[in-house]
């Protein structure tokens, strides 16, 4: 039996191309992720990735949602259909995995919103290109060889766009960013762990708009 393909490129792609870079958020509050949103969002990072790792993740997805103007929030480090159709449910816009396992890559090809599957290997990126991904998250990016690795990835699988996250930061940033196969990169440098628990979001706004004036090629 052919599993269903993976048609919403076009989708992805332009989640991709809002910013070079998605945020990514590790909530410890439903009013800890609003306030992160409404900074990042103000800071010019409209994508705006939550990950599944706290309790209160859903609860912040579902109030950005809803609360904050000119955001598209995601949920990421979806690792099974429970947590795809609980972040759908919460309102979530698009969706991100560390990785694809068959059984994921089938709820997603069936999902309504862009899903953004991990890969760290070629073997891995050539398993969902056959599945009709196009646009891959490069993880852990600095741990799997870095913008010296997914360089390597252009020449052989050049219909490929990649979003690299993990260990970037805003100095590695444009090794990624002036790559031909790099879209935009994900990052969480821009809501540092000292400045979100002293409530100081106005470095948080700061670090966005750093981070959303980095050049892209072309």
């Amino acid at each position: 039996m052919i599993p269903q393909r993976y048609a919403r490129q076009d989708e992805t792609l332009a989640l991709m191309r809002l910013a070079p870079v998605i945020p990514v958020l590790t909530v410890q509050s439903r009013a800890d992720g609003l306030a992160q949103a409404r900074a990042l969002v103000a800071g010019g990072l409209p994508a705006i990735e939550v990950t599944l790792r706290t309790a209160a993740a859903l609860d912040a997805i579902r109030v950005i949602a809803a609360e904050v103007p000119g955001a598209v929030v995601g949920a990421g480090t979806v690792v099974d259909e429970t947590g795809m159709a609980a972040a759908l449910a919460a309102g979530a816009r698009f969706l991100v995995s560390p990785g694809a396992t068959p059984h994921l890559a089938a709820a997603a090809a069936a999902s309504p919103a862009p899903f953004l599957p991990g890969a760290a290997t070629a073997s891995e990126a050539m398993a969902l290109r056959e599945l009709g991904f196009r646009q891959l998250k490069f993880f852990p990016a600095e741990a799997a060889g870095g913008a010296k690795a997914l360089a390597a990835l252009a020449a052989p699988l050049a219909d490929l766009q990649f979003c690299p996250t993990g260990g970037i930061d805003l100095a590695r940033a444009p090794a990624y960013l002036a790559l031909p196969n790099v879209v935009c990169v994900g990052g969480s440098w821009m809501v540092p762990k000292a400045a979100v628990a002293a409530g100081d979001y106005a470095t948080v706004e700061r670090l966005a708009r750093e981070a959303a004036g980095l050049a892209r090629p072309g």
